[in-house]
């Protein structure tokens, strides 16, 4: 009897735990690249690779009209879309075209054109440097905002014949605009509108997990990390594939994100977590991260830090980092933020909004937490519209334009 009990009892703890690890249904994008996401939705796409200044190959992707359009050569309204830290451009195809804003621009008519940051699993290459040498991972956000934001707008400006172009960033990507926007004016008119969603400029009031790393000293993450890349390469990414996707599981790694990112885990679709996994991390430089904790400790948006009076005198012939003034970025900015952003946080949003000189609306989204804008399930036009479409931002209307008002002379 008390051997039967037993076997019922372990057959049930056994099922218990092969439930939990019962997959749920694969997505066929789960491990797609850029081009096979836009191809399998049925977008038209172009891929083209630009050099930075300094030699990083960068490749961009163009989704050049909406998935039931035809291709024309009348001209459209540029949008270009710049991903955060350790993300790519696949940050804006996660979902499907209801739900993913560089789907949704191309619908509207936009020539939607998404940027991958140097050092990410899409942009490893470079003119001469071996993506193995420490060399090759010598970068942060610096040489982002000097070499490559002006190399990837020059190029869609050229190859569209644009002179401007809407610039839309998420997180880090809003960074980059500010930075670049602020010290090279010839990039800030190409600029039609700074578009910044859940803005990680200012992080003075940063909250969450990624705060700890503010705390850590940078000679014990040299020495756990090394000094070239981190979450570059995708095993890490099928392990949490593997680990997320399941059922049961799926819920538990969803409330996890929430230390993360801020709270909201109804919004996220998880039965997509296979294709977020497959995207998420998409890796960076070692100095990159170090940069990001250097913000946080100190509150300011300034270069990097090389550690001593010394070094910074070399690179920058001063003792400090030089600040980033971010008062010097006149391009016309809308800010979209979230309430519940702990990377974001409401009062860094503040600060940023009240240091922007041309701020021309701040829409907050109840609810909101850092990723929404990118994977929430509600991610339409529909929460931009309402402010889109007020009157003192004609020239922002996202929904209305038709192609006749979009040709450009």
């Amino acid at each position: 009897m008390w051997w039967l009990l037993k076997t019922i009892c372990l057959v049930h703890v056994i099922g218990n735990i092969l439930c939990l690890l019962k997959p749920k249904p694969k997505n066929p994008e789960a491990n797609m690249n850029i081009s096979e996401i836009i191809s399998y939705w049925g977008y038209k796409w172009e891929v083209y690779e630009v050099v930075s200044g300094d030699g990083y190959i960068l490749p961009i992707y163009r989704i050049p009209c909406g998935k039931n359009e035809t291709m024309d050569s009348s001209p459209k309204t540029v949008v270009y879309l710049q991903h955060g830290l350790t993300l790519s451009a696949s940050s804006w195809i996660l979902n499907p075209p209801s739900s993913s804003l560089g789907f949704l621009l191309a619908d509207a008519n936009f020539d939607v054109w998404l940027g991958n940051s140097r050092g990410n699993n899409y942009a490893m290459k470079h003119v001469y440097l071996d993506p193995n040498s420490e060399a090759f991972w010598d970068f942060s956000f610096d040489e982002q905002i000097k070499f490559d934001i002006p190399a990837i707008i020059d190029f869609i400006v050229n190859k569209t014949g644009q002179k401007q172009i809407y610039y839309v960033g998420h997180s880090q990507g809003t960074l980059l605009a500010y930075g670049a926007f602020a010290t090279n004016p010839q990039v800030a008119q190409k600029i039609k509108a700074n578009l910044a969603l859940a803005p990680v400029v200012t992080t003075r009031y940063l909250s969450g997990a990624f705060r700890t790393i503010a705390y850590v000293d940078p000679t014990v993450i040299k020495q756990v990390f090394g000094e070239k890349d981190i979450m570059t390469g995708k095993d890490d990414n099928h392990i949490i594939q593997f680990i997320c996707h399941r059922q049961t599981i799926g819920t538990v790694c969803n409330n996890l994100l929430t230390l993360l990112f801020g709270y909201n885990p109804q919004n996220l679709n998880e039965s997509r977590i296979d294709v977020y996994a497959g995207q998420i991390p998409a890796g960076t430089s070692v100095r990159s991260i170090l940069h990001f904790a250097q913000g946080i400790r100190t509150g300011l948006v300034q270069a990097y830090n090389w550690g001593s009076e010394a070094l910074n005198m070399q690179h920058y012939n001063q003792s400090t980092p030089p600040i980033y003034n971010l008062e010097n970025m006149k391009v016309q900015t809308v800010i979209w933020s979230g309430v519940n952003d702990i990377l974001a946080n409401p009062m860094d949003v503040k600060n940023l909004a009240a240091k922007t000189n041309n701020l021309v609306y701040h829409e907050k989204t109840e609810k909101y937490n850092h990723v929404d804008f990118l994977i929430g399930k509600d991610v339409t036009m529909l929460h931009m519209s309402k402010s889109l479409q007020i009157p003192s931002l004609d020239a922002f209307n996202l929904l209305e334009r038709t192609k006749e008002n979009q040709a450009q002379p």
